[in-house]
């Protein structure tokens, strides 16, 4: 008898130990915001999708499936953003949150987990239950729900890794600045807090803030380095005026505000003038990046540019160049795109149904812009080299290589990862932190053409383009 209880008690204990191991492997600290935005490449949106408040089809959407999210990937993506609503999928007395619809979005971001991609998932605009109330008036009730909804939504996905990020609205609608940046303020620190308080991963998962890059503080947070920034840009004339039509912001000047067709250096026509757009071109978006990059990157607050995007369109006027038109969106994206991984900024282009994908088979329907896109990613990549230390140095070697190239690092302690990247953005290599050495050698399975290797420390990072014969 005596001998059974001892073998009770070490089983018991047995069982205590695995799961002491398997709580504190559960709910380690997660990495920084800083490291996590080093490894975000290219996003897009699911848009149109779930934040639809007459549910997942509503605007036209499909079902999404697996299918569309390995398409997505394997078209050269690695970060997608779930626009969601919640409102509409809950007891909004109680602000009880359906079972149901958590269930299904789990299943979404599941589809996008299981393809190693990041994903921000968000309260969208949600029927306007916090973007619209924006005031001291509603401030009362949109915090209770706002805790409510991300306190449910945290303990929800609490297990969840690095890849998942919470993001606590979307374009919040502040008509008075000084008063709404105050509100809206308190709005996201509620986020915060709520998601804080759940526990485990929670605790240091990466939290993403929206505002007005000029009103926006950095907000309060329990913990260091854990908080990204958002913002959206799009150029109105060429993204989203649906018609030629009267100026309504010149105080009724009768100015005619004209839809513009055409974009960037070297893309304006020169007979159909008045579709050129005079403003939000490069200049303006080098403008916007640099100032993000000052204000927020540059104090260690890594930013995404959840929204951007341009359109091809199909009704365009008698006399315009279509050819020139469908240029200019192209040329958009690649700058866009280029523009925003050159300062920090990781860039999400807003996809509908009947945009980049078809959402029931995920076959690409614009490798136009697509490959624009990657090309822009793929030239940031090569030339946004930061320095590095004299402790941190490394040698790669040769270069050309014809069949292997090695790498040689000093100290293996600064290092957490490297990753190898073909022309296009695509990520061809990985070496994570344990399967790290001071030599090592890669390569072997790459085709000819020319790569990007990027070593990564904890507060650094290294490119090297290399080229195989």
């Amino acid at each position: 008898m005596k001998k059974h209880l001892r073998k009770m008690k070490t089983i018991r204990l047995a069982i205590l130990i695995i799961g002491i191991a398997i709580s504190s492997n559960l709910f380690a600290e997660l990495p920084t915001a800083k490291q996590i935005a080093s490894k975000m490449q290219l996003g897009i949106n699911l848009g149109n999708t779930l934040e639809c408040p007459y549910g997942e089809t509503g605007w036209g959407a499909a079902y999404t499936t697996q299918r569309l999210v390995d398409s997505i990937k394997a078209a050269g993506f690695n970060t997608i953003r779930i626009p969601c609503a919640w409102f509409t999928h809950s007891d909004t007395v109680k602000n009880v949150i359906q079972d149901a619809w958590l269930s299904r979005v789990r299943e979404v971001v599941n589809y996008c987990i299981k393809d190693s991609m990041y994903v921000v998932l968000n309260i969208h605009w949600d029927s306007g239950w916090l973007e619209n109330h924006v005031t001291v008036a509603d401030s009362a009730r949109v915090n209770a729900r706002q805790k409510a909804y991300w306190t449910q939504i945290a303990n929800y996905f609490k297990n969840y890794g690095d890849h998942l990020l919470f993001a606590c609205a979307n374009e919040p609608n502040n008509v008075d600045k000084a008063i709404g940046r105050t509100v809206f303020e308190s709005y996201v620190q509620t986020f915060i807090n709520a998601v804080r308080g759940t526990g485990g991963n929670n605790t240091s998962r990466t939290l993403i803030f929206q505002g007005d890059m000029n009103y926006s503080g950095i907000p309060q947070d329990q913990i260091q380095d854990r908080l990204m920034f958002e913002i959206h840009n799009y150029p109105y004339q060429f993204a989203l005026q649906p018609e030629d039509m009267l100026n309504p912001w010149c105080g009724g000047c009768g100015q005619m505000l004209y839809v513009c067709y055409y974009w960037g250096k070297g893309n304006h026509s020169l007979t159909d003038l008045k579709r050129n757009p005079s403003y939000d071109e490069e200049a303006d978006v080098d403008k916007f990046y640099k100032t993000l990059k000052t204000r927020f990157t540059d104090k260690g607050v890594p930013v995404i540019l959840g929204e951007y995007a341009a359109w091809k369109r199909g009704n365009l006027v008698a006399g315009a160049d279509t050819a020139l038109h469908y240029k200019s969106v192209e040329y958009f994206h690649y700058r866009m795109v280029k523009g925003a991984l050159q300062n920090g900024v990781i860039p999400y282009r807003w996809d509908i149904p009947g945009g980049l994908f078809d959402r029931k088979t995920g076959k690409v329907s614009d490798w136009g812009i697509i490959n624009a896109m990657k090309l822009g990613a793929s030239e940031a990549l090569a030339t946004a080299v930061t320095s590095v230390d004299k402790d941190k140095d490394i040698e790669l070697y040769p270069n050309p290589f014809t069949t292997t190239f090695t790498l040689k690092l000093d100290n293996l302690d600064d290092v957490v990862g490297i990753w190898v990247y073909d022309i296009m953005g695509r990520q061809v290599e990985t070496i994570g932190r344990f399967a790290l050495s001071n030599t090592i050698t890669l390569g072997a399975s790459l085709k000819s053409g020319v790569y990007i290797v990027k070593v990564y420390g904890e507060n650094w990072a290294k490119s090297f383009k290399i080229v195989k014969k």
